[in-house]
């Protein structure tokens, strides 16, 4: 990944030294057409008073996630005048993710710029940085020709109001974030012949270390000796042999405890249950959740949170072979539990289950957990909305954190009604229901009886957000997302706030 370089500045729009100046446009709620956000002052009377004629006559609108070029005439310092849409107007002003998708389109755009100002920073500082350092993500260390390089630089012009102290502040923390969401894409993006479970869990030391956090690897015999039946067990159809990476660092002044745990199966096959031959290799993107626990673990050294956190990431691959674990097993979990194996393809709720045990040893005060679980969360929510499930109030105040950064996510129940349905004949529960009414659902509940008794807990399904397998859009590239790193970090900063 190779981020913009930013730096905050008090120079005008109209006056600073660039090759492109970013401005803002919303769709005006009269229906007269586009009309220029706040920010775009100075620019506008460079032209008169004009711009927003000028945009119309070349076909601008101020929809979200438009771009549109025009030649700056000389009436300001810099060569080109970049249109970024925000969408419909409000009362209220551009929200913050209106802001920072507006900030990822114009970054894409401008691919192969040497420097740019923006002036959408003026609105809202945080989501213009975050939306710039996302929207110039590209992910190409396996192409031959790497094509246009991505901006190379941009001036943030500061808001009016606050201390410059502040602004610097929030520049560094939201370039942390953002670079963080870009470390876990870059987790997903890689093939799985390059990240398996011994890699991945190399690289999360690599990463975990150099920022100053403990990491402890578990191999496959140190998983055996544990009694970590869940992760052997999926692992066991792959030459590549399962991990588990515990990671913790305590924060200055730490008042509350946390524990991460995210699911990283490093390619999913279905195993025996084999999954169809078609978008198969979307798999590669099974480990989201379990990078960007990694990434987020990174990032709360960084922005040092004052937080004791710990984190518990299981990697396997789940393979078809001779050795592979089959429907009709029976494992015995971490902390001693039994599970029946009725689906294989239900893999990541078995490493995910001995990870949550182990993690509730640490006696944390809350317990957030992040997965790509089920394929019902897609068809229950679609590709972008997270379901989030967990304890009610937890479950609830992560929603609305998660809603407010913008990635989105919606409260799910955990209806009593289809516990019964993992009851299983031989076991002290089954891997899956006998229906797929509910999957997520029946997934959550799963979990569920992993989580030691009195932990707030929250697990968030982002099998769809995770990862985009069309068109870019906004701040969001082709493949990995980066989700749901911003969230998590939003979620550590409020209970470091608020406990």
């Amino acid at each position: 990944m190779t981020a913009p370089k930013l730096s905050l500045t008090t120079t005008t729009a109209d006056e600073a030294t660039a090759d492109a100046v970013i401005i803002g446009t919303v769709q005006d709620g009269n229906g007269s057409g586009v009309a220029l956000a706040p920010g775009s002052e100075r620019v506008d009377a460079a032209f008169g008073g004009t711009l927003a004629e000028v945009l119309r006559t070349v076909g601008a609108t101020g929809a979200q996630d438009e771009v549109v070029k025009i030649p700056s005439m000389g009436k300001v310092k810099a060569g080109l005048v970049v249109a970024a849409g925000l969408g419909r107007s409000t009362g209220d002003g551009p929200t913050a993710e209106q802001v920072r998708r507006a900030s990822g389109a114009a970054a894409r755009a401008l691919a192969g710029t040497a420097r740019a100002v923006t002036t959408l920073s003026t609105v809202d500082l945080q989501a213009a940085v975050e939306g710039i350092v996302l929207g110039a993500y590209r992910f190409t260390e396996y192409r031959s020709d790497t094509g246009e390089r991505p901006v190379e630089r941009v001036d943030v012009v500061a808001p009016a109001e606050g201390a410059a102290k502040d602004h610097r502040a929030t520049l560094k923390a939201a370039t942390a974030i953002a670079e963080a969401v870009c470390t876990a894409r870059d987790l997903v993006n890689t093939p799985p012949n390059d990240l398996f479970p011994a890699s991945f869990a190399e690289r999360a030391a690599a990463l975990g270390k150099a920022a100053g956090v403990e990491v402890e690897i578990l191999d496959e015999k140190a998983l055996r000796k544990g009694g970590f039946g869940g992760v052997l067990g999926v692992g066991m159809g792959s030459s590549r042999p399962p991990r588990v990476v515990r990671m913790s660092w305590k924060g200055p002044k730490a008042r509350k405890k946390v524990a991460l745990v995210g699911k990283g199966i490093t390619f999913d096959t279905g195993g025996i249950s084999i999954k169809p031959a078609a978008n198969m290799d979307e798999m590669t993107s099974d480990m989201s959740g379990a990078a960007a626990i990694v990434a987020t673990m990174v990032l709360a050294a960084k922005l040092k949170y004052p937080l004791e956190l710990t984190a518990t990431v299981p990697m396997a691959e789940n393979m078809p072979s001779g050795a592979a674990y089959r429907p009709g097993d029976v494992l015995t979990m971490y902390g001693g539990k039994t599970v029946e194996v009725l689906n294989t393809d239900a893999e990541g709720r078995l490493i995910l289950a001995d990870a949550i045990v182990r993690a509730c040893e640490d006696g944390p005060d809350y317990l957030v957990e992040a997965a790509t679980l089920t394929g019902a969360q897609i068809v229950s929510l679609g590709r972008r909305t997270a379901g989030i499930m967990g304890s009610d109030e937890f479950r609830d105040r992560v929603a609305a954190i998660a809603q407010a950064t913008g990635e989105g996510g919606w409260p799910m129940p955990l209806p009593e009604e289809l516990r019964a349905d993992l009851d299983s004949r031989l076991a002290d529960l089954a891997n899956v229901a006998g229906h797929r009414w509910g999957g997520m659902l029946v997934a959550g509940l799963f979990l569920r009886e992993f989580v030691a008794e009195g932990v707030p807990w929250a697990h968030l399904d982002v099998a769809g957000p995770a990862f985009n397998n069309g068109g870019p859009w906004g701040y969001t590239p082709k493949g990995g997302t980066g989700q749901p790193v911003r969230t998590l970090a939003a979620v550590l900063a409020d209970i470091a706030e608020n406990g």
